[in-house]
């Protein structure tokens, strides 16, 4: 194959990595495609079947010895990043009365959310209520 295929190749899975969620797959093979590219670029690889050979055997052995540690060193480095924007804590009013253990509407921030009334007591309309979590779409509130 043609060295500029290669790099093409290379370039083509490199881009097609940075829009897909981060598994780290197609890293490995983009590398791999530069590095064959490049090896036949200055003559080093001429045959074709030793091209596909290389390009198999860099991107498995690659993917073998390099994927674990970049995965670790990815997860040390965002766990310094603070938590992500949670409602636990917020202040939710609801919007009718619920009973214990009902579920109906409340607003938070301005938005209408599905609320399930996790305390013991009834929640009335208009209440000032903590969000306790979130499941899904659902907030679990409780009287203040």
């Amino acid at each position: 194959m043609i060295w500029w295929y290669w790099v093409l190749l290379g370039f083509l899975l490199l881009g097609i990595e940075m829009v897909t969620p981060g598994g780290f797959y197609i890293l490995f093979l983009g590398l791999a495609a530069l590095i064959v590219g490049g090896l036949t670029g200055i003559g080093f690889v001429q045959e074709e079947w030793l091209q596909w050979l290389m390009f198999s055997g860099l991107a498995i052995l690659s993917l073998l010895m390099f994927r674990s540690s970049l995965l670790a060193w990815m997860t040390r480095r965002n766990g310094n990043l603070p938590p992500m924007d949670t409602l636990a804590g917020e202040q939710a009013t609801p919007l009718e009365d619920l009973a214990a253990g009902a579920t109906g509407k409340a607003e938070l921030r301005g938005t209408v959310w599905t609320a399930h009334n996790a305390g013991l007591t009834p929640l009335l309309k208009h209440q000032r209520c903590k969000v306790d979590r979130v499941e899904g779409l659902t907030l679990w509130i409780t009287a203040e």
